[in-house]
């Protein structure tokens, strides 16, 4: 299965667009976002979790990330209500869950071999924001082919700095509209909405009249294709 597979190119779902698709499992839907791979896929999704869902113990050989956008997301014996920010390394495996629903931005199978680290980042804990110009901004994870945060913009702020915007340029960037809107042109990304920009563009994207609480990944678009990745999917996808 091919899901704006071709990574030189634009991608966008807005979240009116949103179809949500049964998966194998009893209870969990997903928004397909980008996909190289059928069940075992290099994929970027919405997951939604009914209340008392779950999926069986697996591993995650290319490594997950995850942020909980509603609910309460499980694993193993672990809880992490909306807001928390999870990193699962290449090799890593669990059983996840949720007792009362939860709704999770998730990324599977994009991480470096390398990685080793766990990461998880309350990102509704003041003490992991601090204000850099006219924002706040929440660093998530950085290592020499990725930067990731959670961007707070008040209305009418530009999202992509000058340094944001070389970074844009060089790797690419890809972002989630967690909260309010963000405005380009005359199109409007409600909470929801998904993009992906390739390297080498230059997006003119500003916060709506309420502001905007946006996640952002830049750099790691800079030399990857839907060729690229094909030959690297083989896990359980959620």
């Amino acid at each position: 299965m091919l899901i704006n597979a071709d990574f030189s190119r634009r991608a966008e779902l807005r979240a009116e667009g949103h179809q949500w698709i049964k998966s194998p499992q009893n209870g969990v839907e997903r928004v397909m976002l980008d996909r190289v791979g059928a069940e075992k896929a290099r994929a970027t999704s919405l997951v939604r979790y009914a209340p008392n869902s779950y999926f069986p113990h697996h591993q995650h050989p290319g490594g997950e990330e995850i942020l909980v956008l509603s609910g309460t997301f499980s694993a193993d014996d672990k809880h992490y209500p909306a807001g928390w920010y999870l990193r699962n390394p290449p090799a890593s495996g669990h059983t996840p869950y949720s007792d009362e629903g939860a709704v999770i931005f998730v990324k599977l199978r994009q991480m470096s071999p390398s990685e080793e680290r766990h990461v998880t980042i309350d990102t509704h804990d003041s003490v992991n924001w601090q204000r850099v110009g006219n924002r706040e901004i929440c660093a998530l994870f950085s290592n020499d082919s990725e930067q990731v945060s959670l961007q707070r913009l008040s209305a009418s702020d530009t999202l992509f700095t000058q340094d944001l915007m070389t970074q844009a340029i060089e790797g690419g960037a890809e972002l989630l509209v967690v909260k309010g809107t963000l405005l380009e042109g005359d199109k409007t990304y409600k909470q929801g909405s998904w993009l992906r920009l390739p390297a080498g563009a230059q997006p003119q994207i500003k916060a709506g009249e309420e502001g905007a609480t946006v996640y952002l990944k830049t750099g790691h678009l800079a030399h990857v294709i839907g060729a690229d990745v094909q030959d690297r999917v083989g896990e359980k996808h959620r």
